[in-house]
């Protein structure tokens, strides 16, 4: 009887699913996962995302394919207790096949996330000094926006307009925004969910991100780093809104606040806490 070759049937069963639950995953759910596309970075991780996706539906495939023939073909199908195989010493082939596809796949995913990571900027927050700053679009300048998180609440500066701070986060359509995140307190952590950015604000350290922005959208804002008692309850929305719809936003904001600016310290990119503060 003519040896059966169990390597030719796993790789053909593992082409027979993997390449249609590879087109399902890249071309109908990815594309669909969060952040969305509200901003240049978050449509990224979307893309980013994807990618990953559909390198790692074959290599599950792959495992799930070999399991389940193993579990059908090589099960025992006596009551008896079966005789112990013959020893195994490896197959040179299947080594061999094993360093090449792994040793491709890391250096593949190391390239193109240092790729992307460049060409992409700091969505994360990189710290005072970002290895990939966004540059603007010729003739149009980097809005500020500094994020200031305390027990509990996030509040909003911005420099470009006399330093004036409010409490709720409206940026214009079509822009290059420069967040600089930092704490009057303990840690926290900005995470803007829909903008694809999540920066964690510590006290003393101007944590840099950046997002270029799209169509009008709303977008969440929560702490993503315990912080004391009432954590849970410091989120709330942003809008991102026309640049008319901004520059009106914003005259009114520097009216309403006026006299509160001059109370306001001098705008400075860090903070330090008080003595008292720093016990939360």
């Amino acid at each position: 009887m003519k040896e059966v070759n169990h390597f030719r049937r796993v790789t053909l069963w593992w082409l027979v699913v993997s390449i249609p639950a590879t087109l399902i995953v890249v071309l109908v759910l990815a594309p669909g996962m969060p952040p969305g596309n509200g901003t240049n970075q978050a449509a990224g991780q979307v893309i980013d995302n994807t990618v990953l996706f559909g390198i790692a539906t074959p290599v599950t495939v792959a495992v799930l394919v070999v399991f389940t023939y193993s579990l059908i073909t090589f099960r025992e199908r006596t009551p008896q207790v079966a005789a112990e195989g013959p020893a195994l010493r490896g197959h040179a082939g299947i080594q061999l096949w094993w360093i090449v596809v792994t040793t491709g796949l890391v250096l593949f995913l190391a390239a193109y996330g240092s790729i992307r990571m460049l060409e992409d900027g700091a969505g994360g927050g990189q710290g005072p000094n970002p290895i990939a700053p966004i540059k603007a679009p010729p003739g149009q300048r980097t809005l500020r926006v500094q994020v200031v998180a305390q027990q509990w609440q996030f509040t909003y500066r911005f420099p470009q307009y006399g330093g004036v701070e409010v409490p709720n986060i409206e940026l214009p359509a079509h822009s290059t925004i420069q967040f600089n995140v930092t704490s009057l307190d303990v840690i926290h952590s900005w995470w803007a969910y829909q903008l694809g950015v999540k920066a964690d604000a510590n006290p003393g350290v101007n944590n840099v991100a950046y997002v270029q922005t799209r169509g009008p959208l709303t977008f969440d804002v929560h702490c993503a780093e315990l912080c004391g008692v009432w954590h849970g309850y410091m989120f709330g929305v942003g809008h991102v809104v026309s640049k008319a719809r901004f520059a009106a936003w914003i005259a009114a904001k520097q009216k309403q606040f006026a006299p509160s600016l001059k109370k306001l310290g001098p705008y400075s990119k860090t903070y330090f806490p008080q003595p008292l503060r720093r016990g939360g």
